[in-house]
């Protein structure tokens, strides 16, 4: 325990003070151009610093991943769904509500995006004693009820759950990489055609 009581708040500010000036970084130039010397420099604060609190970029990253984005993320997915839906209409909802989370919050898109391909996600998600299930519960559980009831083919969860995330993931990727384009071929209509298509494809 810190003995000194001024030293906690201090702290505290320093993380959120690096945290957000990541997030500012990863928002304005993209995951790709984040260093931890630009951070301490955005973050006015020293390299030093930061490394007492991170071990690495890849540390800040997931921990970034799962304390900022992750719980903000869930809520917006789970807006409006109810795991009891219709197959085609809770998927809809899923896809819906994932776009306009997504589109509006570049940076959780980047820090997804690489938790998706960083091995350190999982080792992060079992340091904080997390596990399958624990978020997004009410889609494992529409899952399971419409594999119970026939409706879907009976699928490793792994593959449902990439079936179900990995092709609207792909059209957000769509969305920011041709966001100049005069007209965007991505849009909320196109989103549903598309969850209509991968329902199909999902369906006994």
């Amino acid at each position: 325990m810190c003995s000194n009581p001024d030293m906690r708040p201090k702290n505290l500010e320093k993380e959120q003070a690096i945290r957000s000036a990541a997030l500012q970084i990863i928002q304005e130039e993209g995951l790709e151009n984040l260093s931890m010397q630009k951070l301490a420099k955005v973050a006015n604060i020293s390299p030093r610093t930061i490394y007492i609190k991170y071990r690495d970029k890849d540390d800040l990253l997931i921990k970034l991943f799962i304390d900022e984005v992750l719980g903000a993320y869930e809520a917006a997915v789970l807006e409006n769904f109810d795991e009891k839906m219709a197959f085609e209409e809770g998927v809809k909802t899923i896809w819906l509500n994932t776009f306009h989370y997504l589109k509006n919050n570049r940076q959780a898109f980047a820090l997804m995006q690489y938790g998706k391909s960083s091995p350190l996600l999982n080792k992060g998600f079992h340091e904080r004693n997390i596990n399958e299930g624990d978020f997004f519960a009410p889609i494992h559980r529409f899952l399971q009820l419409h594999i119970k009831k026939g409706s879907i083919r009976n699928f490793p969860h792994a593959v449902l759950r990439a079936l179900l995330f990995a092709p609207v993931f792909e059209l957000v990727k769509e969305y920011f990489d041709h966001k100049e384009r005069p007209v965007q071929i991505i849009t909320e209509k196109v989103i549903v055609k598309c969850s209509e298509a991968v329902v199909k494809g999902m369906l006994k």
